[in-house]
């Protein structure tokens, strides 16, 4: 029984309807490409269809890519420089060019798709840098990827890259040279050992040209050495690299060097210039008791909208108001110094205040402000002219208090107005009136409490009531210019003066002090 043979199939004119296939559809003749196609079909031959590369976009784009294996738990990012054009194949040759992983372990994601080797990164949407595609990296197990087959590859790639490389070689034919051969170059060295029939002779090994930059820590991209950060992935250039003496840059770096050059000059100068229009802008506001503020904003206590103009900025917190909280804020304060309303350290400035009040509610808050400082000083003294808002700070060396108000001299010992009087003469007269005086009567009061709270003593020689202001608890009395001791109440010397432990006070004799309490009366 005969077998069947099958057709026997004209590969050559196979081979031209392709070709002319191709050209009708690149020229766009339809009614053309249909019959080619068609008798094509009727041939029953493998065709494959491909568009040309110089038809994509030829420029090169950063494709950022996450690289991950089953190990992993975090993807490690690279940047590969590709065209649009690129096919699936083509990158997994050069991922395995560059890298050193083999097409069979790849597998690569693109917009959440899996990329097949015939699809161009175009069909994927890769446009333009910055777009992202996933690698995923299988073990050789689950690729089935065997030695024997690792190693025909890698072969395989390798005699493709002496056959590129031949062809870039100028061959000349056998007998070019005229039969004559070139004289070996004389050399001391012993001539290179005979290898046996049918060795052959490899082109010795050329190192590589070893290049001038820096490897970026992050995507190991080789950037060139005058680039402060990496050119892929934007990290930054290692603190100790220096840029080598013989490196030359080429006509691009410089032109990058210069804009750079460039672009900080200008930064420079618009820096500078904002500085002058702020130092400008500084002495236009300090002839302003106010400033307003320039941009829209909130108030912080009743939450209006303040159009530029209608706000108040504070000089030392530069905190904005509106003009009645601020105002609310002054009026309502219990404080000599009226505190920012935002709760900050700083403080309004008088100018501010004053600027911000009438006169009349300015006028009151000075009244306040004297008030908070007279009921907060420590050695501070009322004029005793009825209605008269005058007082002083007095210190320990003075007694007397001139008030400019109203123009009476006050005795501070005695905290009344005893003009042409002493105070021993006073204060007599005063006991004498208080009997029928109701106001020598509470002043008597008010000596009496001093007495008794241990505020004031009396002289114990001539009897007048002295006070200790403050200092050590050395006194001396107004009228009989007697030294006393103040927390023993009694006359520091004796008759014979000093020196006499007589007078009642014994400070310092055997290095002992008068009283538990005495602070320095000797």
């Amino acid at each position: 029984m005969a077998s069947e043979v099958a057709p026997k199939v004209d590969l050559k004119e196979a081979e031209q309807l392709a070709s002319s296939l191709s050209d009708a559809l690149s020229s766009g003749d339809s009614e053309e490409a249909v019959k080619l196609c068609k008798r094509l079909s009727e041939l029953s031959v493998p065709v494959c269809v491909t568009i040309n590369g110089q038809v994509y976009p030829q420029d090169s784009i950063r494709l950022k890519v996450g690289v991950e294996d089953a190990q992993s738990d975090d993807y490690v990012p690279v940047t590969v420089v590709v065209s649009a054009g690129m096919t699936i194949a083509e990158l997994k040759d050069k991922i395995n060019h560059d890298f050193g992983f083999h097409p069979l372990l790849q597998r690569w994601v693109i917009g959440k798709r899996l990329a097949r080797d015939r699809e161009t990164l175009y069909s994927h949407g890769i446009r333009e840098s910055g777009d992202q595609a996933f690698l995923f990296i299988l073990s050789a197990n689950n690729a089935h990827l065997t030695r024997h087959q690792h190693k025909l590859d890698e072969n395989q790639h390798r005699l493709d890259s002496i056959v590129d490389s031949m062809q870039t070689m100028n061959l000349l034919p056998r007998g070019a040279d005229g039969g004559k051969r070139a004289p070996p170059p004389e050399t001391n060295d012993a001539p290179p050992p005979l290898l046996p029939r049918g060795q052959n002779v490899g082109r010795p090994a050329v190192p590589p040209k070893p290049q001038l930059g820096w490897a970026c820590s992050l995507c190991t991209f080789m950037n060139k050495p005058t680039r402060p950060g990496c050119e892929m992935c934007g990290h930054e250039r290692p603190e100790d690299y220096r840029v080598p003496d013989i490196y030359q840059p080429d006509q691009d770096e410089v032109e990058r060097l210069h804009q750079e050059e460039l672009a900080l000059l200008q930064y420079e100068q618009a820096k500078q210039e904002e500085r002058e229009q702020n130092y400008l802008y500084l002495l236009a506001t300090e002839d302003q008791n106010l400033i307003l503020n320039t941009v829209e904003t909130d108030c912080p206590i009743c939450f209006s909208t303040l159009q530029p103009g209608e706000g108040i900025v504070l000089r030392e917190c530069l905190h904005t108001f509106c003009t009645e909280c601020l105002k609310g804020t002054i009026v309502n304060s219990q404080d000599a110094e009226v505190s920012c309303p935002d709760n900050c350290d700083s403080k309004l400035l008088d100018r501010e205040i004053k600027e911000l009040l009438t006169e009349e509610e300015h006028q009151r808050f000075l009244e306040l402000r004297l008030s908070i400082a007279e009921s907060r000083s420590e050695h501070s003294f009322h004029c005793q002219t009825p209605n008269c808002r005058g007082w002083c700070i007095y210190e320990d060396d003075v007694n007397e208090f001139q008030c400019e108000l109203c123009g009476e001299a006050n005795c501070i010992l005695c905290r009344a107005i005893h003009k042409d009087m002493t105070c021993k003469q006073y204060q007599d007269d005063l006991r004498i009136r208080a009997e029928n005086d109701e106001a020598a009567q509470k002043t008597k009061q008010m000596l009496e409490g001093m007495l008794l709270n241990g505020e004031a003593m009396k002289c114990p020689r001539c009897d007048i009531i002295v006070q200790k202001k403050d200092g050590c608890d050395w006194i001396c009395c107004l009228m009989c210019r007697t030294e006393i001791c103040w927390v023993t109440k009694q006359a520091r010397w004796g008759p014979n003066g000093h020196g006499d432990i007589s007078g009642g006070c014994r400070c310092r004799v055997n290095n002992q002090p008068c009283h538990p309490n005495c602070q320095n009366c000797h």
